[in-house]
């Protein structure tokens, strides 16, 4: 992005880099909105500010702020009281395991700093104070994080908003997965676009304030406020009652959705079936008894499930676990394996896409991922079919629920039994988590799972948590991909990127392996490689170049610039190499990496880990 200098009146400028950063100038000093990794301090002197006085940030992300060590050691930092632990206190968060394994809050997110800052002044919802000429007003507006506020900065007779990731441009937001979190009746886990309501309540406070002008972190100027926030309402609305007319969640919790009941366009839930003789059922597990009681076991919950399931061996109810297969790799399916198979010394089987992650979970970063690390006996390949009993099974890659998903169609006689892990319900399709990766595109994510179900024809349905068999019409199928071929028009309107996957899929550029364990010590090599993985959801290829920042203990700095073509609709990568220092202690090491992406400039994206024993 080209950079650029926005004077609104005497006293106030924007600088429009990677971000918007508000300048207000007073003689030869200035108070900054917002930070940025520090390059608008190259733009100060031309404008012959020589000295920065006063940060204030709108949230803790660390676009906002991460060229705080090229600031003079006497500048005052603000930010919102609420976001301040997440600016001062971040060694707490990348400590705590609940901020790595089992991830089912996302408030707050990976986006903390790799290392704490000082905050000198906390803001309180509604304080004001003055600076130089201006008067600067805080406001609370949540939804892009918890604690995101607002600036109303009055100088010159303007009054103009630094809102912050708040709203990107009119009728638009920065991304779609931030917005992730949990209500009245769930948690973030369940809680797509549950930030809508408290976002559009903060920016309506915003334009009761009457600015003449939105200024947004990322984004494009605003000079029709109340035209750019409503319009972003209606659209979030329209998203979000397409996402309801088919969610997998009115199944789980109806109350959630009591005001949708009965809308036009939403798809009536499904009545239950039967189920099959053959079949028991357990936790999140799905059990196929062979004729001779053999026992095929989809999924294990935990150790107290694998319990329960040697508890029915011991009672004759069945014989013996033959085989394991595992749907995906959330922790609530897939930890209880190792102690089934210490007892059984039975085979497990999944899609190779979940084979990568289960059998190498310290190499990834994905919500729910469980610790536990499961040697998977034998990967299948799409289509594979194979013979168990009186049972025909055929192993599909369902990216449905999660794109590291698995399908499992198994016939006997007249019937055709498809085992879709979490991925649909009676009421719809289970994507109430965009941490998930569920990806929006013919032939992609849940519209691929649904044209497979068109195909397989199957005669009952099985979902892990829920208890009867169910089925979807023909009908039903195509009113389904109707609705993601429109959400994916609808989402991409509310995104800037030139596709809506880019705004939900929080991992489309990340690192692998995530973490990676180095052992220090004398004669030790110490080359640390990692690769920065891009899913280019564009209809172009697109130039990703990278570079590792490298920790203050380490001597801080960064590493070359690294580039690669990422193809169109295929993922990529870029490799990256660093050394760890011989003085470096003991210790868990964040490595942010800065991005360039396309015409993106995106500062410390994402991160590796690296742990010195």
């Amino acid at each position: 992005m080209a950079e650029s200098i926005v004077k609104l009146s005497q006293h106030l400028s924007v600088w429009r880099g990677h971000i918007n950063v508000g300048i207000i100038r007073d003689g030869e000093k200035a108070l900054l909105v917002e930070l940025g990794d520090g390059s608008v301090l190259a733009a100060l002197k031309e404008m012959g500010i020589k000295a920065v006085d006063t940060v204030v940030l709108s949230h803790h992300h660390r676009d906002q702020v991460c060229g705080f060590a090229l600031l003079d050691k006497g500048v005052r930092i603000g930010a919102p009281e609420a976001e301040v632990p997440n600016l001062a206190k971040v060694d707490a968060y990348w400590a705590d395991r609940k901020s790595r394994w089992g991830l089912t809050d996302f408030h707050p997110f990976r986006h903390v700093l790799a290392e704490p800052i000082r905050v000198d002044k906390a803001y309180r919802d509604g304080e004001s104070f003055a600076w130089g000429p201006a008067k600067i007003a805080m406001l609370a507006t949540p939804g892009h994080t918890d604690g995101s506020a607002s600036y109303i900065v009055e100088v010159d007779g303007l009054r103009a908003a630094f809102v912050g990731d708040a709203i990107y441009d009119e009728g638009q937001v920065y991304d779609i997965h931030s917005m992730q979190k949990g209500g009245k009746f769930v948690g973030d886990y369940h809680g797509f676009l549950g930030t809508r309501e408290a976002l559009i309540a903060g920016l309506n406070r915003v334009k009761e304030a009457k600015p003449s002008i939105l200024v947004p972190s990322h984004g494009n100027l605003m000079r029709d406020p109340a035209k750019a926030i409503g319009l972003l309402a209606e659209r979030l609305d329209r998203c979000y009652d397409k996402y309801v007319a088919i969610s997998a969640l009115r199944y789980y919790f109806p109350k959630m959705f009591e005001a949708y009941d009965g809308r036009p366009g939403h798809m009536p839930i499904r009545k239950g079936k039967e189920v099959p003789a053959c079949l028991r059922h357990l936790d999140t597990t799905w059990m196929i008894v062979s004729k001779d009681k053999a026992a095929f076991v989809i999924d294990v919950c935990s150790p107290n499930t694998a319990k329960n399931i040697q508890k029915m061996v011991e009672k004759g109810d069945i014989r013996w676990v033959e085989a394991i297969w595992i749907t995906h790799y959330h922790y609530d399916h897939m930890e209880g394996i190792p102690d089934l198979v210490k007892v059984y010394n039975c085979p497990v089987m999944t899609d190779s896409h979940v084979a990568d992650v289960v059998s190498n979970p310290l190499g990834w970063r994905l919500t729910c991922l469980s610790p536990v690390q499961v040697k998977v006996d034998h990967p299948t390949k799409d289509g594979e079919t194979w013979q168990w009993h009186e049972f025909k099974m055929t192993a599909y890659h369902f990216p449905g629920q999660t794109l590291y998903h698995s399908g499992l169609l198994v016939e006997q006689g007249d019937l055709r039994m498809l085992f879709v892990g979490d991925s649909y319900t009676m009421s719809g399709i289970d994507d109430y988590c965009a941490h998930n990766r569920n990806w929006l595109g013919k032939g992609l994510g849940f519209d691929y799972c649904l044209e497979l179900t068109r195909k397989l024809k199957p005669t009952h349905i099985f979902n892990e948590h829920v208890d009867p068999a169910f089925d979807f019409t023909g009908e039903e199928i195509a009113f389904m991909r109707a609705n993601l071929a429109e959400r994916e028009k609808l989402f991409g309107e509310l995104v800037p990127w030139d596709h809506a996957n880019y705004g939900m899929d929080e991992q489309w550029c990340r690192c692998f392996p995530y973490e990676q364990k180095f052992g220090g010590g004398p004669g030790i090599h110490r080359g640390v490689f990692f690769r920065v993985v891009f899913t280019n959801h564009s209809a172009e290829a697109r130039e990703a170049s990278c570079r590792a920042v490298l920790p203050s203990a380490w001597g801080g700095g960064t590493t070359d610039w690294s580039k690669a073509t990422i193809k169109p609709k295929a993922d990529g990568e870029v490799k990256l190499s660093l050394r760890v220092p011989a003085t470096a202690k003991p210790g868990r090491y964040i490595v942010p990496v800065d991005v360039r992406y396309g015409t993106w400039d995106l500062p410390q994206f994402t991160e590796a880990i690296v742990v010195v024993t």
